[in-house]
């Protein structure tokens, strides 16, 4: 063929516009990455879109919603905006709106205490911050006086236990009282919109770790649980939810486009977030959940475990979605601190098919047969907040059947949850 100086210069265009196509798709995907934050999080998922959350909305809103008030803002290091700037920063400097207190949840405003929480200020605003969990774990009138709106942003873990959840009722509480207007700023369930589980709360069990009756894991927003507490509570606030834009109900965290941040110091990836709810509940009962090790929730065990028996019996039951291996680890802090433990490791292998709570059933069932004088089922009330499902455990019940018999009290928790859903 004679040489064709067109089609040469051509060729060569074209092969330098799919070179640049691919380092871009490169670059993009680097990126993607590690906007994940902590290091065991897993990989994003190809989304068309990205999930623009309260504080984004507020800002693409130039802050209509508080123009002219005197505000408080309830928020920890979780509360970012998509730039990655602290609400705290944002609203102080938002025009029209005078940022005048700060309030902290567990583990304080850096999101780093794993004990009680004192009153301080925030260094870069000069702004007082009210800790909710140091001397009273409600807030005070004092706390609110002057404030014309109080703002709650904060991520949430999609747990009845996990407490900001409470922390957020009782300012709902304390603001109806004082006529402040209540603000949520919506974020995510970092576990997705759809799936429930957990028995429900029996209602003389409500506490810090339990604000409402509901189930453990409740697929909803904070928004949306905001809704139905202050409708169910009859807690009569003047609430407004900043909705998220963008976000769908299928979408767990790492498909929102948004940077993982860490909501408390031991729930430190997403992929520990998920067998979270169900083993959790372990540690009442005498089991180290991994607090203290470099995967909390992604492991457990204790000095008087058999790993390889316990392993063993938890193959055997076949959990859905679910891979398990013997381990050993030292716990550098909280429960069997400086021993030696044997037990479990976790990896969730299908997140479609596998199920916290049935989990957590599962190795509460297997403790009590193999450890009967170790293992104190009866103290696993503190978390699952149902007594009919610890006497079944008591018993040795199937934990597949306890999970059937929660579907009564599920069904009817899904049709009061429906009227509060603001995302579909």
């Amino acid at each position: 063929m004679p040489y064709n100086r067109t089609s040469s210069r051509v060729f060569r265009c074209c092969s330098l516009l799919v070179f640049v196509t691919l380092v871009a798709l490169a670059c993009m995907l680097v990126a993607t990455n590690s906007s994940l934050g902590a290091p065991g999080a897993f990989a994003p998922v190809d989304t068309p879109h990205h999930t623009m959350t309260g504080i984004d909305v507020l800002e693409a809103q130039n802050f209509a919603a508080l123009q002219g008030k005197r505000v408080g803002l309830i928020t920890n290091h979780t509360g970012v905006d998509s730039a990655g700037r602290r609400t705290i920063d944002v609203l102080a400097h938002a025009p029209g709106v005078k940022l005048v207190a700060l309030f902290s949840p567990e583990h304080g405003i850096a999101g780093r205490m794993d004990d009680t929480v004192a009153n301080s200020s925030d260094e870069a605003t000069g702004l007082p911050i009210y800790s909710l969990y140091g001397e009273t774990r409600r807030p005070t009138a004092a706390m609110f006086a002057n404030l014309d709106a109080l703002v709650y942003d904060i991520q949430d873990a999609g747990v009845r236990f996990y407490t900001y959840v409470t922390t957020m009722g009782y300012c709902m509480e304390q603001t109806a009282k004082q006529h402040i207007a209540f603000f949520v700023l919506d974020r995510p369930d970092i576990l997705g919109g759809e799936v429930i589980e957990g028995p429900m709360l029996d209602p003389d069990k409500t506490s810090f770790v339990a604000y409402f009756p509901m189930p453990v894991r409740f697929a909803m927003t904070l928004g949306e649980l905001a809704q139905m507490f202050n409708a169910e509570n009859k807690i009569g606030a003047d609430l407004h939810v900043i909705a998220m834009r963008n976000w769908r109900r299928s979408e767990t965290y790492d498909q929102t486009g948004l940077a993982w941040i860490a909501p408390s110091p031991n729930l430190r990836t997403l992929r520990a977030a998920f067998p979270y709810p169900g083993i959790e509940i372990l540690q009442a009962g005498g089991v180290s959940v991994g607090r203290g090790t470099e995967t909390p929730f992604e492991l457990f065990g204790a000095p008087w475990i058999h790993a390889d028996a316990l392993v063993a019996e938890l193959k055997r039951r076949q959990i859905p979605g679910l891979s398990v291996a013997p381990t050993t680890f030292t716990p550098n802090a909280a429960l069997y601190k400086g021993e030696r433990c044997e037990g479990v490791s976790l990896t969730v292998t299908d997140r479609r098919s596998f199920r916290s709570m049935l989990t957590g059933l599962e190795i509460i069932a297997a403790l009590h047969k193999l450890n009967p004088q170790k293992f104190d089922v009866a103290k696993t009330i503190e978390l699952l907040g149902s007594k009919s499902t610890v006497d079944a455990l008591e018993r040795g019940d199937d934990p597949r059947r306890i999970v059937a018999d929660w579907s009564a009290d599920l069904d009817k928790f899904r049709a009061t949850r429906q009227k509060y859903l603001i995302y579909h």
